[in-house]
């Protein structure tokens, strides 16, 4: 089923229809540059495409839950790190702005018209079935496949950490199914580790026994220096902790790309 997030009658059609019972709201534009380059589509599709899911929820007012996907980019820039959820969202940039009024915008539905709505923070994603080939670990992948060469947006300083899809699909579903304990608030999903762009691609190096050829444009534009969460809050209230094995998860994702490219 394929539809248009900044499509309101369609949004409230689809939800009504088929008298859905939760919704996990992952719906954007989801690509940093190309935020940079199309910031009206980006904000249009971010924020207004959340609004229409909230405002049909609401006038649904049948739902059970609803699961918002925000962004550790919605704090912005900060000297302060790790993250934590008391901290102001403060995005500066495109995507970093629009998922700072993605994360306000659900937290107001919630407060508001006590919408059963809990927002996730997560940092970056990574695993089998993205083809985001400007993502570096996608990027990596098809570089150590195909034999081209990656060719780095940053200077390889950029600090980040890295969250199998798998525990985010974990994460998601356990706020759904704790929205009692967890309705109104924001929660922070991540590893407790965090690399450089350059340590990841050694670590890639080591865990997949093959060299890397990159080089550095450092043509990136709106990208944070350093970002990574502290989810102790998330450890209290549901007992949350990363499940997954980065070198293993790798290894998973690896052998996803080569089938992919076979």
């Amino acid at each position: 089923m394929n539809y248009d997030l900044k499509d309101y009658s369609r949004v409230f059609d689809v939800i009504t229809k088929y008298e859905i019972e939760v919704i996990i709201h992952l719906g954007a534009q989801p690509i940093v540059n190309t935020a940079y380059r199309n910031p009206y589509e980006t904000l249009e599709s971010n924020i207004m495409g959340t609004v229409n899911v909230l405002e049909a929820a609401r006038l649904y007012a049948s739902l059970e839950a609803i699961v918002v996907a925000s962004s550790d980019k919605a704090y912005g820039m900060s000297e302060v790190l790790p993250y934590t959820e008391n901290m102001s969202l403060n995005g500066q940039h495109p995507y970093d702005c629009s998922k700072s009024c993605t994360d306000l915008i659900a937290k107001m539905y919630s407060k508001t018209y006590d919408l059963p709505v809990v927002i996730s923070r997560f940092g970056n994603i990574f695993g089998p079935g993205d083809l985001n080939f400007n993502r570096i670990i996608p990027g990596i992948m098809k570089s150590l496949i195909s034999g081209e060469e990656l060719l780095l947006r940053s200077d390889g300083t950029l600090v980040r950490e890295y969250l199998y899809v798998k525990d985010v699909a974990d994460g998601y579903i356990l706020l759904a199914d704790n929205i009692d304990k967890v309705r109104g608030e924001a929660f922070n999903f991540g590893t407790s580790k965090h690399y450089s762009v350059l340590e990841l691609i050694a670590l890639c190096e080591e865990v997949l026994g093959q060299k890397v050829s990159y080089h550095i444009i450092n043509n990136a534009k709106g990208e944070i220096q350093a970002q990574y969460l502290d989810c102790g809050k998330l450890k209290g209230v549901l007992n949350w902790e990363c499940g997954s094995d980065l070198a293993l998860s790798i290894k998973e994702t690896f052998e996803w790309y080569k089938k992919y490219f076979a």
